[in-house]
């Protein structure tokens, strides 16, 4: 199961956004927040605002807290504002003022190390090909020094 949380419009721009974003992908909710609580830049708070938001989707839906990850942090590009500068001789120069939607996906914590035996046994078996032709080729190279 997944929890989700949306935050629309945020006036900040996506490339500010997506460093902590990048910051809190993969890791469980508790240690994100800690990350978040100690970060000195402006989106922080509301990424913190936003995870909790998503906890409370997950309490809702019957998913245990204890065990949440961030799955998915998507920024992407929202609306342009624009606005004019006034300069001199009554010009007047474009101001872009960037917004940002903000996705996030929380899942519950999965077994780590397992994996399908199909995959396993497929990157098993190129392994061990892999290394026979590795010790075939040093075997080869000893014989034709002596």
């Amino acid at each position: 199961m997944q929890a989700t949380a949306k935050l629309s419009s945020y006036r900040q721009a996506p490339r500010k956004v997506r460093l902590i974003a990048g910051l809190i992908r993969g890791k469980s909710v508790e240690i994100a927040l800690v990350e978040l609580n100690h970060r000195a830049k402006r989106a922080a708070p509301v990424f913190a605002k936003l995870i909790m938001s998503a906890v409370a989707n997950a309490k809702a839906q019957g998913m245990s807290v204890e065990g949440l990850i961030v799955k998915e942090v998507r920024v992407d590009k929202g609306a342009i504002l624009k606005r004019s500068r006034p300069r001199a001789q009554g010009r007047a120069f474009p101001i872009h003022k960037h917004t940002s939607h903000i996705m996030l996906t929380l899942t519950e914590k999965t077994a780590k190390g397992v994996k399908t035996t199909a995959k396993v046994e497929t990157k098993d078996k190129k392994t061990i090909a892999a290394k026979s032709v590795a010790k075939k080729s040093v075997a080869e190279k000893a014989a034709v020094k002596k």
